[in-house]
């Protein structure tokens, strides 16, 4: 299960791409047309400026734009910076492994065998899958 903040680092970054490339959005309107705590969301979007997915200005014309394409910004990349390893066994994890402290064989392991599959296909999707996907399924649905 993804965390909230991520959600809300997902939504926050999906209301930037609507905005447009070049167009910037103040904190407000997001945390507004989101339903995102303003508070958090500040915390959220600095986090994303260091990783290098916004940028912000500030003043009267200020406020928050996308420096990467919606193309090119991965819903898999935007869990992982805010949530860590995509995983639900730490024995699945490509940048967290750990065994499981209960598992005497990983090659035998039933339970795995069934997550690994879950988790290569979630992977897949989640690293195949962009904002502007997003936007583009949205667009579908309406």
């Amino acid at each position: 299960m993804i965390s909230q903040k991520a959600k809300y680092a997902l939504r926050a970054l999906v209301s930037l791409a609507r905005a447009g490339q070049g167009e910037s959005r103040m904190i407000g309107e997001i945390s507004k047309d989101q339903a995102i705590p303003k508070k958090f969301l500040e915390q959220i979007l600095l986090e994303l400026k260091r990783a290098g997915y916004v940028s912000s200005r500030r003043g009267r014309m200020g406020g928050y734009e996308l420096i990467k394409a919606p193309e090119q910004i991965m819903y898999g990349e935007v869990l992982r910076l805010i949530d860590g390893p995509i995983a639900p066994l730490p024995c699945l994890s490509k940048i967290a492994y750990r065994k499981c402290e209960d598992c005497q064989d990983e090659a035998a392991c039933e339970i795995r065998h069934v997550f690994e599959r879950v988790t290569l296909a979630t992977r897949a999707v989640l690293d195949q899958t962009s904002l502007a996907d997003s936007l583009r399924l949205e667009d579908l649905a309406v």
